[in-house]
């Protein structure tokens, strides 16, 4: 593939130049039911709702007649009533989200947690007052146990909405990437303006170590840009002219002049905003199971207490009745169940934010654990996309620097990317080592089909593909068949006709593509490449980085079907690639997964979205889900396990035994299940999910 074959270069820049250069998900339900609108609001609110309550339960609890009788003390007649009072109280305000919440289910048909926490602290209510007042029996006297769990349900959401105020913590600290002002350069002067005033086009001034306001393109500097707030990676990267910078970034060490290309919602990190709230706002397999589980057991708690209270009422017990049935509402609330997949996926999808991975689709996230074939596509995945000098081949008596040196100085006035190839070799050799004089050219001239040529140092410098040689009668270098034999383009430099070098130029392979490949062969999964590229460029990537599989010479329309011919294999596909023509294939895979996600965050066939270019962010993902996946499990174990056990003692099937579980203890039980729940979702922050730290484990 010499740049012959490419066909581009004649025609680059308009010049004719060396035409040879070639809800928190599914938590919705309780959230709407609970009147949540937004988590940061409601975490104020029941905070706020939790103190009250706990203290108006003080001396709720203090002056209920069950409770004075348990610890051996009387209640003075004069506070005989303060609990019913503000028994009542706690009753209408405290449990008033709980109570709106199971008046929705009840509309919806939908029976869940918030209606059996209804109908707890509802029956527990008429219970108390109906003692107090001598209808019933004063044993059926709750308000203490009525205050006690208002306040521990109170507690669980106050610990539930902090949780996901968490969460989307990590959008808002994207917002506040961005500075308070921008200095936009008007005439000869420079003005500060708010960066929602800046229109298209306009040229901003960053200051070493501000952050750029807008998205834009690098007009003047050059300047090391800490990119970690989008990419997760904590070194920063290179920028100079002609480069794009995304908002929010910032310029570590140089001054830069910027152009504005995109503002406001257009803007990647407004993109990225979107991306990660669309993802709390998804739905999951995994909370659709908890929802549905939620719905079994509520008619599990129902015929058991049902069942309860008929079997208590025919053994002539009807005190016993109501209270074994009050306990077993009481001990059947789902609550931690409502809690054990939305804190797990709702952390996880900030932990993978804040690492610059963006789940979209939070199915995907849960499908990738399954994943055991990961398919690449080649340019600007596994290698950088665009073309780089990788070899120079000087004949003798020169030196493979001063080819490149004239090269580049022959390209300069070139805008193709091969040229720019070149230059930035020359650039990046110059800049290692140290201040030295930089060629200049005149004279600057293209033909198509054959090169540039320029004057340099008084001499004729051009560079081209097999026709320049053709015109000037001139031989290969030595390495130009190994060179063609990896699919490299090649270019010759020629000085006042003699052949004095050659340049290898590629699509050079990212560095951190071969950690990736290695990660996922330790974890078992299978690493194909798909490309558009001739089969001997494929092969010479696959060779490099250990690929198993290759398919070469696939058109973009065609990696569907490359997709589907791996699942008809029995295979679980994760598609990886730019977003761009790799869509149909991104969308047949079992989880598209959209790298670089930077320049292009509205990719909406791709489940996960890769802020960074970083190929061993992949393997980030697949520890995340199994991570998340361990959690869900174990929460759902847990919360499902505790009700499943608790409800028959609360019902009192050990009561032939002497053994019957108090409502008291069971509600503390109950919330404890929640507590342990809610913690256990918690231990995801201490996941790691940097890239260069997950191949390492």
């Amino acid at each position: 593939m010499e740049h012959g074959e490419h066909g581009e270069h004649g025609d680059h820049g308009g010049h004719g130049e060396h035409a040879g250069h070639a809800d928190h998900s599914g938590h919705g339900e309780h959230a709407d039911h609970a009147g949540h609108g937004g988590h940061g609001d409601h975490v104020g609110q029941f905070r706020r709702l939790f103190w009250i309550n706990l203290l108006i339960a003080i001396p709720v609890v203090a002056f209920s007649g069950m409770f004075a009788m348990i610890l051996g003390y009387t209640v003075p007649d004069w506070a005989r009533w303060i609990a019913p009072i503000l028994g009542t109280v706690m009753y209408v305000w405290g449990g008033r989200p709980f109570l709106t919440g199971a008046v929705s289910e009840l509309k919806a048909r939908k029976p869940g947690m918030m209606l059996l926490i209804g109908l707890a602290i509802t029956v527990a209510f008429l219970a108390s007052w109906g003692a107090s007042l001598g209808i019933l029996h004063h044993e059926l006297e709750f308000w203490w146990e009525l205050a006690l769990l208002i306040v521990i349900m109170l507690l669980g959401h106050w610990i539930e909405m902090r949780s996901l105020a968490q969460t989307t913590s990590a959008l808002d600290s994207l917002a506040a990437l961005l500075p308070d002002e921008a200095e936009r350069v008007d005439g000869d002067d420079v003005v500060k303006v708010s960066p929602a005033d800046l229109r298209l086009g306009d040229i901003v001034i960053v200051r070493p170590g501000g952050s750029i306001p807008a998205d834009g393109r690098i007009v003047d500097g050059r300047a090391d840009i800490d990119e970690s707030m989008l990419t997760g990676e904590s070194r920063t990267v290179s920028r100079g002219i002609g480069d794009t910078v995304t908002a929010g970034t910032v310029a570590t060490d140089s001054g830069l002049r910027v152009q504005v290309t995109a503002t406001g919602d257009d803007t990647a990190l407004a993109g990225i905003r979107k991306l990660v709230a669309d993802a709390q706002a998804s739905s999951s397999r995994a909370q659709r199971l908890a929802d549905r589980a939620a719905g079994w057991l509520f008619w599990f708690a129902l015929g058991a207490g049902i069942l309860t209270a008929l079997v208590w009422t025919l053994l002539g017990s009807p005190d016993d009745a109501v209270i074994r049935t009050i306990t077993v509402l009481v001990i059947a609330c789902p609550h931690a169940l409502g809690l054990a997949i939305p804190l797990v996926v709702s952390i996880a999808t900030e932990r993978a934010a804040r690492a610059g991975v963006l789940v979209k689709d939070r199915l995907a996230l849960e499908s990738m654990r399954g994943v055991d074939t990961v398919l690449f596509d080649k340019t600007g995945t596994l290698t950088k996309g665009e073309p780089t000098v990788t070899g120079i081949s000087p004949i003798d008596g020169w030196s493979a620097d001063a080819v490149l040196a004239l090269a580049a100085a022959a390209e300069a006035d070139s805008e193709h990317p091969l040229a720019r190839a070149i230059v930035r070799a020359a650039s990046a050799l110059r800049r290692a080592q140290g201040p030295s004089d930089q060629l200049t050219a005149t004279g600057f001239s293209s033909s198509p089909a054959v090169g540039v040529t320029a004057t340099v140092d008084g001499h004729e410098v051009r560079v081209g593909g097999p026709h320049l040689l053709s015109e000037i009668g001139g031989q290969e270098v030595a390495d130009a068949e190994q060179w063609r034999t990896d699919g490299a383009i090649i270019l010759h430099v020629v000085q006042d006709g003699r052949v004095i070098g050659g340049l290898k130029l590629a699509d050079e392979i990212r560095a951190e593509s071969r950690e990736a490949v290695a990660a996922l062969h330790r974890r078992g999964v299978q690493v194909v490449m798909i490309t558009g590229d001739a089969e001997a460029v494929a092969q010479a990537v696959a060779a490099e980085l250990g690929i198993d599989r290759v398919f070469a010479g696939v058109r973009p329309e065609d990696k569907a079907a490359k997709v589907a011919a791996l699942q008809a294999e029995g295979r679980t596909v994760a598609m990886v690639g730019d977003g761009v023509n790799d869509a149909p294939a991104l969308a047949q895979a079992d989880v598209g997964i959209a790298i670089g996600a930077g320049t292009d965050v509205a990719i909406a066939s791709a489940g996960v979205i890769l802020a960074s270019d970083d190929p061993r962010s992949v393997v980030s993902v697949i520890e995340l889900s199994q991570a998340s996946y361990r959690k869900m499990t174990q929460n759902l174990w847990w919360a499902a396990g505790y009700n499943l056990i608790s409800v028959p003692l609360a019902a009192g099937v050990l009561a032939p035994f002497g053994f019957v579980l108090p409502m008291s203890v069971g509600a503390v039980l109950m919330s404890l299940s929640t507590i342990v729940v809610a913690l256990n979702a918690q231990t995801l922050r201490r996941l790691d999910l940097r890239p260069e730290r997950v191949v390492a484990r």
